[in-house]
């Protein structure tokens, strides 16, 4: 499967879906990141955060792509929607990972117009939560089993907000993937709205190769 996951930040992407990003790559799915700004008007100047992305897409072996626009100015406007569709059409995504839309951030709601924008006619189409996420009513979730610790280090490269500044708060992603694995019925889980989720289940078995099956069980 080839994906795409779309976040206006450095670590957005991470921390909304880096659970599942892991998941993608453990499968050995196609993946790649768009990162609408470089988040230069952070604690910390551009070029370090560029670098901890950099990381971040090296860990997961994923393409990265920059989006080129300026931190705290993304707009939902004709330009940043074809941007999100040129990476669409780049990466040949089957999966669109976004950010949720309602959020308190407001490159965060404008990136998460221009991904459902982009994608209405894609047939997979999930959302992720922020930190500043309000309102947010996850209806599918992936199990993260035992990889939270290994999300967690995903996270740990972005030095600059987890470790130096501490605006990532990894005891509460920790309880966050816990809280979310309790909904799911399962221990830890990433938790995702869906604007659209085509769901193909395997083929069936050929009408007479099912008949001679249950022949045989009588």
């Amino acid at each position: 499967m080839r994906v795409l996951a779309v976040g206006a930040h450095p670590d957005d992407i991470e921390l909304g879906c880096g659970g599942a990003l892991l998941a993608h790559r453990a499968r050995g799915d196609d993946i790649t990141l768009l990162v609408m700004t470089t988040g230069e008007e952070g604690p910390q100047d551009a070029r370090s955060r560029v670098r901890e992305q950099e990381d971040a897409a090296a860990m997961l072996g994923a393409t990265l792509i920059w989006g080129g626009f300026p931190d705290g100015a993304v707009s939902a406007d004709r330009s940043v929607v074809g941007v999100v569709q040129n990476a669409m059409l780049a990466s040949g995504a089957e999966l669109v990972y976004g950010h949720a839309p309602r959020d308190t951030h407001q490159d965060h709601r404008a990136t998460s117009a221009a991904v459902l924008a982009a994608t209405r006619r894609a047939s997979r189409v999930l959302l992720y939560e922020a930190p500043t996420s309000t309102g947010f009513d996850p209806t599918i979730f992936i199990d993260l089993g035992t990889s939270v610790e290994d999300k967690l280090d995903l996270l740990r490269a972005h030095m600059s907000q987890v470790l130096k500044n501490g605006l990532v708060d990894v005891e509460a992603l920790q309880a966050q993937a816990r809280y979310h694995g309790f909904r799911a019925r399962v221990h830890y889980a990433e938790a995702f709205e869906s604007e659209r989720f085509l769901w193909e289940l395997p083929a069936l078995e050929p009408v007479a190769d099912a008949a001679e099956a249950l022949i045989l069980r009588a």
